[in-house]
């Protein structure tokens, strides 16, 4: 009676598992359905999967083809409506990129990514910080610092990564997991740690560790 009553449920478990994943795909926003025409650009063959996280400022976000934006991600452009006057995209993403579930995109300023890129779960890409420096105000009132964000294609972004403002990541680049990113990342590197700091470079005839001499 007991094994009859756990297939049962392990039955039951697997009709609702596939009926969730059914109603999540018939739920994901394409470039046909509505909830697109709000974006800058939407993108032939792109999907943003449901559920979604908050999505703001979709006028000053724009999104190439065949990108998959995964579920739970958060994509701002503008902390407010009266700062986004401009009908420039605030955040682009390429073609072709894979956004992992859980992550933040939150653009003020400008957040360039390139095409072919992919992001592991939870990162969090954004080009402000609070400013600081007045002792007498509340850091989260205070004036904040924005600089551009990009990031070159065919990059990875490792799970839990952090991208800070005035990140300048090259192409092919690896940012390792749990890495804390700002200033320039060459291209054909890969970057770990917090500060993130490149530890393996590609010299045209191979990668190579950062101060490895090439026996000649």
């Amino acid at each position: 009676m007991l094994g009859l009553r756990a297939a049962a449920w392990s039955v039951a478990g697997a009709a609702v598992r596939w009926a969730a994943a059914i109603a999540s795909r018939a739920a994901a926003v394409g470039p046909n359905h509505r909830p697109a025409r709000n974006f800058g650009g939407f993108g032939d063959g792109s999907i943003l999967g449901w559920p979604t996280g908050p999505v703001f400022g979709e006028r000053w976000i724009w999104i190439g083809s065949d990108t998959l934006i995964a579920p739970h991600v958060t994509l701002s452009a503008g902390m407010a409506t009266w700062e986004a006057t401009s009908i420039e995209p605030v955040v682009r993403i390429g073609d072709r990129c894979l956004i992992g579930r859980g992550t933040a995109i939150v653009g003020h300023l400008a957040i360039d990514i390139g095409d072919d890129v992919y992001t592991g779960m939870n990162v969090y890409i954004t080009d402000q910080n609070h400013g600081y420096e007045d002792l007498n105000l509340p850091i989260g009132v205070q004036a904040p610092f924005e600089k551009p964000v990009t990031i070159g294609p065919g990059s990875w972004i490792g799970s839990g990564a952090v991208i800070l403002p005035g990140a300048r990541i090259g192409a092919h680049v690896v940012v390792g997991a749990n890495s804390v990113v700002r200033g320039e990342i060459p291209d054909h590197s890969v970057v770990v740690g917090v500060p993130g700091r490149v530890v393996r470079r590609h010299d045209g005839t191979g990668w190579r560790r950062v101060g490895e001499v090439l026996d000649l």
